[in-house]
């Protein structure tokens, strides 16, 4: 018979365990985590500035860029650095140091894993960024065909795609070596976010993989004439869909594990946060066409199933804010919180380890809700080209995960350290956090509204239009957008200092990893939770009935392919 309590089937720790816990990250581990978040808090750095040129140019403040580069040039290098190698880079060094953590460390093989990724990301950006550079790749972060960027590019992006894979390959041994020497036992609530995370990214980034090196480099390569952009759009899409919701996986798990430890409660229930993981790891990377719901040459009846499936993501979110709120009012309450709200005055305010991810999980309500909006046709006929699009995307990444990200940053890095956060450094944090969020609110709702209200496209550099009176009346609100870049890149710029005064000037001392316990009265958690085997099955199934009959229909029946075309 197999253990099915969650509480007993935590077995009792090692010796190792217990003296990871105690002294803090083994230091083979926490160089590969350090070295991951080096580079991510470099890429915020670097994507920061360029966002700051492009929204003074947005502003009409500076009409020309500097060291000779142009605005497309800034959008792509913008979209790259922060999508997707901060997103990345930061998810990998995160979830690495927690498997560490709770796995009782690595496996040598796992860190020449993890070290071989790592190398081929790095190798991977540089071949990115060289064309971006040279002006032969501004295609944007969405390289969407027709558009051709320089073989370079795309030889690039494989790079990074390979790195993603083999960080995963290394999780997936890990937790299988756990669970071998584990055997009947639940894989530890952290590690078990970590190998829906990876499962994601595997499934996300074969989509793209597949379009870029069975499509896109034959067609950059002259092998091939033409290309089919609608497979190609689709293809991207099943994978930028699935990374948005990889990200909001990771900043659910903090919110989940790190976020009650913090604020010295206890864990939501152990079975809903499993059920929960499960059902983001079936679903999400379904309803990519939501993307595309204006797109010609895709049945409505295909668009309405991805719609649903699009939205089937809201019932897991729905949990989570139940089980997120629930936590801090038990744990307000228990603090001496009287009435209906007095447990809120309870909270660690003044904790930017609660702080930024409190303000990330607020502002998840109006993004989820513009996400809904993005679903539904009607309504995306109205924003889809527009700044409103832009402003989502904003509030989405910028506010819910990369607040979240930020929070966590203030606890993970000094303990893959062995450094200590101080009183100082704590309230330095808490001003960032709070000008970030002035910052993105003032340039996310000024984009939402430009967009909505005065139809101002995106993807676009500043322009009057002829001085036509429609493109004048954007100004305002485009200046509005300028000042909220200015006060983001400032956050950027402590955030930035934060992360690598912590990494490397910060006191010697030993940070805690937060993992939270569950409640003492939790239900029991089945074992067949565990069965990722079976949740892997149903995902591919899922996939299969929301792609298989549309993209078949786009290659036997699809319009002529397309010659590549340089618009810059």
């Amino acid at each position: 018979m197999q253990p099915t309590s969650s509480t007993a089937n935590m077995s009792k720790p090692s010796f190792k365990e217990r003296s990871n816990q105690m002294l803090g990250a083994i230091p083979q581990d926490a160089i590969i985590t350090k070295s991951y978040l080096f580079v991510a808090f470099t890429a915020v750095l670097l994507g920061g500035l360029l966002g700051l040129l492009q929204g003074l140019n947005r502003a009409g403040l500076l009409q020309q860029m500097p060291l000779g580069l142009n605005y497309y040039q800034i959008l792509t290098a913008h979209g790259l650095l922060l999508v997707v190698i901060f997103s990345a880079t930061f998810v990998i060094g995160y979830f690495y140091a927690g498997m560490s953590h709770t796995l009782g460390g690595l496996l040598p093989k796992v860190r020449k894993i993890v070290w071989t990724g790592f190398w081929l990301k790095i190798v991977g950006t540089v071949v990115v960024v060289i064309p971006v550079l040279m002006n032969e790749a501004s295609v944007m972060y969405s390289f969407y065909p027709p558009m051709k960027a320089h073989p370079m590019f795309y030889f690039g992006l494989v790079f990074v795609v390979l790195g993603v894979w083999a960080a995963a390959i290394g999780a997936f041994i890990q937790v299988a070596s756990w669970r071998k020497n584990n055997p009947g036992k639940h894989v530890p609530i952290f590690s078990f976010f970590a190998t829906g995370v990876f499962i994601l990214l595997v499934g996300a980034t074969l989509m793209v993989a597949v379009e870029v090196l069975f499509m896109i480099i034959p067609w950059s390569l002259g092998w091939v004439d033409t290309i089919n952009v609608m497979v190609a759009r689709t293809l991207f899409w099943a994978f930028g869909h699935t990374a948005v919701n990889i990200w909001y996986l990771t900043a659910v798990s903090a919110w989940y594990v790190i976020v009650p430890k913090i604020i010295g409660g206890r864990r939501f229930s152990d079975m809903l946060t499993r059920v929960v993981i499960i059902a983001l790891v079936i679903m999400n990377i379904t309803g990519g066409f939501h993307h595309q719901i204006i797109d010609p040459g895709i049945s409505e009846p295909i668009k309405f199933m991805h719609v649903f499936m699009s939205l089937a993501i809201g019932f897991p979110s729905l949990m989570t804010a139940y089980a997120m709120f629930a936590v801090m009012e038990r744990t307000g309450r228990e603090k001496g919180g009287k009435g209906a709200f007095g447990w809120f005055k309870k909270l660690p305010w003044g904790d930017v380890r609660f702080l930024a991810p409190f303000i990330g999980m607020a502002a998840f309500a109006p993004a989820g809700a513009g996400g809904i909006v993005q679903s539904t046709n009607q309504l995306d006929q109205t924003v889809h080209n527009t700044m409103w699009i832009v402003g989502h995307f904003h509030l989405t990444l910028g506010m819910s995960v990369v607040m979240t990200f930020f929070g966590v940053s203030y606890w993970l890095i000094p303990h893959v350290s062995k450094r200590i956060l101080t009183p100082a450094m704590n309230k330095l944090g808490v001003f960032q956090t709070i000008l970030w969020t002035i910052g993105m609110v003032i340039m996310s709702f000024s984009m939402h509204y430009i967009g909505l209200y005065g139809g101002s496209p995106r993807r676009t550099s500043y322009t009057t239009y002829f001085d036509h009176p429609m493109a004048l009346s954007w100004d305002p609100w485009m200046l509005a957008v300028g000042i909220g870049a200015v006060l983001l890149f400032t956050a950027v710029c402590i955030q930035v200092f934060a992360a690598f005064n912590l990494m490397f000037f910060a006191p010697k001392g030993v940070t805690e990893f937060p993992i939270g316990e569950p409640q003492s009265d939790d239900e029991k958690t089945p074992y067949w939770t565990e069965r990722w085997g079976i949740w892997v099955v149903l995902m591919i199934i899922t996939i299969a009935m929301a792609y298989t009959v549309p993209l078949v229909e786009m290659i036997v029946n699809g319009p002529p392919g397309s010659p590549p075309f340089k618009t810059w």
